[in-house]
């Protein structure tokens, strides 16, 4: 079986400590007061004396707080340790970075499987449903309490590109600039359909029990189908044909239903991994609030975006058949359109909708130099 593992980069920015921000209560898009809320983040760098040079960064479907470095006693570099450190993209030497696990997810922040105060018990489907505005709204409440008046930038890929569209949108005046990443304005029918697929395999788990499974098994059959579900999105055929081709695993049993191929090993993998560290009920709170997401709420973006002051690095991958570059193309088109300053950049790559988490390099050339523009107003070379 194929198996990956993230490494400690030699310029890691080392042992790092999840933090806690709790407050009363947020008015939810559905109008539902809902609180008390905690958010789950961790800072990286030193915030300046003007506190302008704070990056908040926005993680996607299955990520969490824990971007960079490693905790105490553990092997867990984060998600995207290659981008944040002394020297890399979001260069920590000269920024400060913030993560913050979502609201409704499981990684430390108030989701459905939190205690309820009411009743003592997990809410499981009696939490609200949520929008990828009262994420970001949640998210705004923190940056309240760090004392950050603007942003220097927000940026994230996939589900964090929906995050990060809608900072653009619902506050602009607190962000300098915005770097959304393989993502779109809106989901497509075939974006939602897999979504659906996902959830679906999860409600049809005999544990779901309707979300109330937390004093049993959990539906972890259901959530590793979801997530290998996923997986076949994230990567490429090209992608897939080079790292697995029609390889077989040594113990492979003919003629029985087992995962004999490389690929299929790996995907049960994936999914085994999965439901060791992700709530199935939050999957399909955030699974549903990606589909509902419009950032521009039925209009046109760049009637939204008019007289907006932001600047925009807008990415997207060649392979990524997920969240195709036509969809970036878009958000780029209606930042022209309204008058933002729009850079677009498509890198030439095989690793399908994962390339974001991959191409180091191209990534940090591109936001590198973006940021340096942004931050010391130059045109950067």
């Amino acid at each position: 079986m194929i198996k990956e593992k993230r490494t400690i980069e030699n310029n890691s920015i080392g042992v790092v400590k999840t933090e806690y921000f709790s407050f009363d209560s947020l008015t939810l898009k559905s109008g539902v007061k809902f609180g008390p809320i905690t958010l789950a983040y961790e800072t990286y760098g030193a915030l300046n004396k003007d506190k302008s040079n704070a990056i908040l960064v926005l993680h996607a479907l299955s990520g969490d707080a824990h971007a960079a470095g490693i905790h105490e006693g553990q092997d867990n570099p984060g998600w995207w340790d290659s981008m944040i450190g002394s020297g890399k993209a979001f260069d920590t030497n000269k920024y400060f970075v913030i993560c913050s696990n979502i609201l409704g997810g499981c990684q430390g922040s108030t989701g459905p499987s939190s205690i309820n105060s009411k009743t003592g018990k997990p809410y499981a489907l009696d939490f609200p449903l949520i929008s990828i505005r009262d994420m970001v709204n949640a998210q705004k409440h923190l940056i309240d309490h760090l004392g950050i008046d603007k942003l220097l930038s927000v940026t994230g890929g996939s589900m964090g590109g929906l995050q990060a569209l809608a900072w653009l949108v619902k506050y602009p005046e607190r962000i300098a600039s915005v770097i959304p990443i393989a993502t779109t304005i809106r989901h497509s029918p075939q974006q939602i359909a897999f979504n659906e697929v996902g959830r679906q395999a999860i409600m049809a788990d005999g544990h779901w029990k309707a979300g109330n499974y937390y004093e049993g098994q959990a539906p972890i059959k259901g959530l590793a189908v979801a997530r290998m579900i996923g997986h076949i999105t994230y990567m490429s055929d090209k992608s897939m044909a080079e790292k697995f081709g029609r390889q077989k695993k040594d113990n492979a049993e003919p003629f029985k239903f087992t995962a004999d191929f490389e690929v299929e090993g790996y995907l049960h993998y994936r999914g085994d991994n999965f439901v060791k560290r992700f709530d199935a009920n939050s999957y399909l709170y955030i699974t549903k609030a990606m589909d509902n997401f419009d950032a521009s709420g039925g209009k046109p973006l760049q009637e939204v975006l008019q007289d907006v002051k932001v600047k925009a690095l807008v990415i997207a991958f060649k392979s990524d058949w997920l969240y195709p570059a036509y969809q970036s193309k878009e958000i780029v088109k209606a930042c022209k359109l309204s008058g933002i300053e729009a850079t677009y950049c498509e890198v030439d790559s095989t690793y399908g909708h994962d390339a974001f988490l991959l191409e180091i390099a191209e990534e940090t050339h591109l936001v590198s130099h973006f940021l340096k523009k942004v931050f010391y107003g130059y045109e950067a070379a």
